[in-house]
């Protein structure tokens, strides 16, 4: 029941700016989303960008988060949690994923194994999604949970195919061409999502 003096919860809506330090302090969240989702939020103030990355249209390109491999997330230019994420990958590979910290939640929440979406069929992709649940037994039980403790309604977020087709949106519209980031010689990265994962 909510009223007067129900506890409040940290809803990613109601109040800016308050996702990147619960991803990076609260124990259920860092445990999925670190230990599944492979998004290491935890010590952001060490972590730096390659040397000569950076984005082509010279906004600011700031790295809050990184993968076991080393792969960055970025905020891209000025401003807080409502800003584009640009995914870089130590690969040679960089893609928006989402406008905004709460949507690249969602997407970590709903499919953790997005990174195995490119050019797979839809045959494919329920493959990888279970393999993620061999690996992680308990996986709906963590992203309850993490869920929760970031005040989202589990039963609220999008599917596996919405948020896999976001991903396809975001990487062929204006947000990937002003997202484009550039290696230490000055050439383009190459874009992170090629083929649509929806065919059949």
């Amino acid at each position: 029941m909510n009223g007067p003096n129900s506890p409040a919860k940290p809803g990613v809506s109601a109040q800016p700016d308050v996702l990147l330090p619960l991803l990076g302090t609260h124990d259920d969240v860092v445990a999925y989303f670190a230990g599944v989702a492979d998004l290491d939020a935890t010590d952001p103030a060490d972590y730096e960008m390659q040397d000569g990355v950076r984005l082509a249209s010279g906004a600011r390109l700031e790295q809050f988060a990184r993968a076991g491999s080393g792969d960055a997330f970025c905020f891209v230019g000025e401003g807080g949690e409502e800003r584009p994420v640009v995914y870089v990958s130590l690969d040679g590979e960089a893609g928006p994923l989402a406008l905004g910290l709460p949507e690249l939640v969602r997407l970590c929440l709903v499919a953790p194994w997005w990174r195995d979406a490119p050019g797979r069929t839809a045959r494919e992709l329920q493959a990888v999604a279970g393999e993620y649940r061999n690996d992680v037994p308990d996986l709906d039980r963590q992203r309850v949970r993490a869920a929760q403790a970031l005040g989202l309604d589990p039963a609220g977020l999008p599917s596996e195919e919405e948020a896999l087709a976001r991903l396809v949106e975001l990487s062929r519209g204006p947000v990937a061409a002003a997202c484009v980031v550039v290696g230490d010689e000055g050439d383009p990265l190459d874009p992170l999502f090629g083929e649509a994962p929806d065919r059949p």
